[in-house]
């Protein structure tokens, strides 16, 4: 059984989640920042653990929010949990009139946000040495 909890501010759960996917895994040291303390986190939960999570703050852009820091614990991938994150989120958004949702993507999982609706734009960029790209899905039809 799975649940979705989205609270503002960092939450416990959250934290590990990143620092086991972002820090620990993938080599990335500026994980964590002031953002987090304004965001709001979502956290998905499977048989009461934490899974995966992601981050929802206001864009600069009018009606618009940035998605961002969507990881999913190893031992939990590759069952469509971070789709389901994706899908809770804009579902969250939506039901705050926010039109579009917008994020960096890592280069090697643009695919995945594709399949999802999401457009690419701009140039590819480095972000702690690890290439990204814009992407935005507008969320109302």
């Amino acid at each position: 059984m799975s649940e979705t909890i989205i609270t503002q501010g960092l939450p416990t759960d959250a934290m590990a989640i990143r620092q086991e996917v972002f820090v620990d895994e993938q080599g990335f040291h500026d994980e964590f920042d002031d953002i987090d303390s304004i965001a709001h986190h979502l956290i998905l939960y499977v048989d009461k653990q934490a899974a995966g999570c992601c981050r929802l703050f206001p864009s600069k852009r009018e009606n618009t929010y940035v998605m961002g820091r969507l990881a999913v614990r190893k031992q939990f991938r590759g069952k469509a949990y971070g789709k389901l994150i994706l899908q809770e989120a804009e579902k969250w958004l939506c039901q705050q009139n926010i039109r579009t949702l917008e994020l960096s993507a890592q280069v090697r999982v643009k695919p995945f946000y594709e399949t999802l609706g999401y457009i690419a734009s701009g140039e590819e960029y480095l972000d702690e040495y690890c290439p990204h790209i814009h992407m935005e899905k507008d969320l109302i039809k």
